[in-house]
């Protein structure tokens, strides 16, 4: 597989392609349009039946038939096929976003009741931070976060850092609202992802969540919720945790990766704009973005200007598209 082709499968599995259907599709791309037995022949190495892999790929709207009798089957063009893709993702996290609302707000109704008390916590107030403390003090593998304001615990967090040190793993997928607080990215985030940190930005997220060992959880509203609640649940092994385990799996498998490097020597970009396009990536405001970069909002236009000329983008998505393919977020 070329550098080109290993860059887009990586693309296309964060948009939640397997690899059987990628195979197929970067044959497509090649070759053009091919029949059953062409592709059956010419991609032998797959899990699947040709046929199911050839199915999956035209309801993500990747391929589609062609020829009289629709036996022979097109690439839809990468730009095209990947943006519906994309559109139909944010269709399904604002789904997961109402039904996760909809289970914290039953569950918040009911937490009363003697068949669930066991199963849900309901913290206010000052004790929400000592709880946060005892819960992520007893993490042994890994955590898994959906970060968003408003926050509980400022300043640098050096409790993540002491974690990593210690062998516990990080995933954490951030909102636009994190990189909005002044100070939060160059605080917070790079130093929890130069120390280990996996983390991925997501334009909308569905709940501000942290799981521990998938054992237990926390869960509360973000910032756009605040006015309406400000509790925090606590969540153990149920149904509930989960469904919060499979959103948070979701809102992975959508978002963008954020890297920490600023890149080689004799890389193409700047540290500056490896910087703009992994906060363009956040879905950041432009005044948002050039207040963290301490640059003008003119010139900010002028290195997305330069950045889009660069790749021949003629839209941001186009420049994103880019930018994942050349492995600069």
């Amino acid at each position: 597989m070329s550098t080109t082709d290993t860059e887009r499968a990586d693309h296309l599995r964060v948009l939640g392609l397997n690899d059987d259907e990628i195979k197929v599709y970067q044959h497509l791309l090649r070759t053009g349009p091919s029949s059953i037995t062409e592709l059956d022949d010419a991609v032998p190495d797959r899990q699947a039946p040709i046929d199911s892999t050839l199915g999956g790929l035209v309801q993500a709207g990747l391929a589609r038939r062609s020829g009289s009798d629709h036996s022979r089957y097109l690439p839809v063009p990468p730009d095209a096929g990947l943006e519906a893709m994309t559109l139909r993702r944010e269709s399904e996290l604002k789904q997961a976003r109402i039904e996760v609302l909809n289970a914290y707000d039953e569950f918040r109704r009911t937490v009363h009741n003697e068949s669930t008390t066991h199963l849900i916590e309901v913290v206010t107030g000052s004790a929400i931070v000592e709880r946060i403390h005892q819960i992520k003090g007893s993490a042994q593998r890994e955590i898994l976060a959906i970060d968003s304001p408003p926050y509980y615990i400022g300043g640098p967090n050096q409790e993540e850092i002491d974690h990593l040190k210690r062998g516990v793993a990080y995933r954490v997928v951030y909102s636009p609202e994190s990189v909005e607080v002044p100070g939060y990215l160059t605080e917070n985030i790079l130093p929890c992802v130069e120390a280990g940190e996996q983390a991925r930005v997501l334009p909308d997220v569905p709940a501000k969540l942290t799981i521990i060992d998938s054992s237990i959880a926390y869960v509360s509203m973000s910032v756009r919720d605040t006015e309406v609640n400000r509790s925090l649940l606590i969540i153990r092994p149920s149904s509930l945790l989960t469904a919060l385990v499979g959103m948070f799996e979701l809102c992975w498998r959508n978002a963008l990766p954020l890297h920490a490097s600023v890149g080689t020597e004799d890389d193409r970009l700047e540290p500056i704009e490896r910087r703009l396009l992994a906060l363009l990536a956040t879905g950041a405001a432009d005044d948002t973005i050039a207040r963290t970069l301490g640059i003008s909002r003119r010139t900010f236009f002028r290195y997305l200007e330069r950045l889009m000329n660069r790749t021949g983008a003629s839209t941001r998505f186009q420049l994103a598209l880019h930018a994942a393919r050349e492995n600069w977020l």
